[in-house]
């Protein structure tokens, strides 16, 4: 990309081979990537590359390609480093997902600092990756859990923040909910629970893809993210957590690699952050993320949330302004204070419903309840559709649509 000139979705397009294909006779237009996002080119050059030329497992083999490896892995974890706003490389966990890498903060900080008659704060807007890893603790040692309401118009109702936050030990918060695309004012939220000696916990991975992360910046003490959702491949996510409380955490998961020692009567943890990686970590993987990460670079995060901003605006104001109150989108109406998730219903239309019609126009979107369950409930509804932009959309696919809505709205007319 030229310094300084706007992101050229068009351009970027070309970056994506998925993005070629043809389905039902029709050019795909792919709006899920809140679900995952399309992998570009080099993040699949550096997978087959690794494969081809270079695998051998790795902090194992003192051989050439095993040193290889290794330091491939390990030059993938200080570009994901980087990318967070990490101070140091050893404050970077990897796992499977973020739901792994929040179960880490769960089962390990959680299991050694929670129990009865402590409190954590969540949301009504949390993923399930961020709500049932706290219910199964809650469940088993007695710790209570409090919920930030959401309010009409999709923001957190913050009304009653300073006495929910009394008592609480961890926040654990979304940093752009997925059906809402509600940003969070992260920083007040986190000055908040620090200022009530409270820790705070942030699911990233909706935010991470779209917006520069600095977790310096934020100023909170765990960050999750998931490489699918941010043109990397599935099966790797990343945790960030202040050092301090790496150390002091109990091991995730035990086997290889996470040992310093083993005996028949006993067993010691390796440092951070190989405690918590237990046996062989999905290596071309975290090669893939780390030339995700890399391409996302090129492309300027500024960059792709400006694109973003833009195209959600654009997208808000067509839908309303083709359907009116014959749709309902779900979320605040600023495209500022939002990410480019839009979920939606149709009057009288099941989202299952738009979601097929809507494939046969080859417009992908996503319908159910978006692993939200308790805020569709708030929202009164059992399930929404949802479109998702990205670095690769453009206002022609929205114009796709919006377009193949006014096909489901025919088709579904009485």
């Amino acid at each position: 990309m030229t310094p300084g000139a706007e992101l050229d979705p068009a351009a970027v397009k070309k970056d994506f081979p998925l993005l070629e294909r043809e389905v039902h006779g029709r050019p795909v237009v792919y709006l899920d990537s809140a679900s995952s996002s399309q992998k570009p080119r080099v993040v699949l050059d550096a997978m087959q590359t690794y494969y081809e030329t270079t695998h051998a497992n790795v902090h194992r083999g003192v051989y050439a390609l095993a040193e290889q490896a290794t330091a491939q892995m390990e030059a993938a974890r200080a570009k994901v480093a980087r990318f967070l706003g990490a101070t140091s490389d050893r404050e970077v966990v990897f796992g499977k997902n973020v739901t792994e890498m929040l179960n880490l903060v769960a089962r390990t900080w959680g299991a050694a600092n929670l129990g009865p008659g402590d409190a954590v704060l969540l949301t009504e807007m949390e993923h399930h990756a961020n709500l049932v890893p706290w219910l199964m603790l809650a469940e088993e040692r007695g710790v209570e859990l409090r919920y930030l309401p959401v309010g009409d118009g999709g923001h957190l109702d913050l009304t009653d923040l300073e006495r929910l936050l009394d008592g609480v030990k961890l926040v654990s918060v979304t940093a752009m909910s997925n059906v809402l695309g509600t940003i969070p004012p992260l920083r007040r939220l986190i000055d908040a629970a620090h200022d009530a000696g409270a820790l705070v916990c942030v699911d990233g991975a909706q935010y991470t893809p779209h917006l520069p992360t600095d977790v310096g910046e934020l100023g909170c003490d765990f960050y999750a993210v998931t490489g699918h959702k941010m043109c990397g491949p599935t099966g790797v996510g990343a945790l960030w957590a202040r050092a301090e409380l790496l150390e002091a955490m109990p091991a995730f998961l035990g086997g290889g690699e996470m040992i310093r020692d083993v005996r028949l009567d006993g067993w010691e943890p390796t440092e951070i952050p190989w405690k918590f990686e237990a046996g062989t970590p999905p290596i071309a993987e975290i090669i893939g993320l780390g030339a995700a990460v890399d391409y996302l670079e090129g492309l300027g995060m500024d960059r792709v949330r400006a694109h973003e901003v833009s195209l959600t605006g654009y997208a808000l104001r067509a839908l309303t302004d083709r359907f009116g109150a014959g749709i309902e989108v779900h979320g605040p109406s600023e495209p500022a204070e939002r990410g480019g998730v839009i979920s939606f219903a149709l009057a009288g239309i099941h989202p299952h419903d738009v979601a097929q019609v809507l494939d046969q126009e080859s417009v992908c979107v996503r319908a159910g309840h978006h692993c939200a369950k308790p805020l569709m409930r708030r929202l009164g509804v059992a399930a929404t559709a949802r479109a998702s932009l990205y670095v690769y959309n453009d206002t022609a696919d929205v114009d796709a649509l919006v377009d193949a809505l006014a096909t489901t709205i025919e088709f579904f007319a009485p």
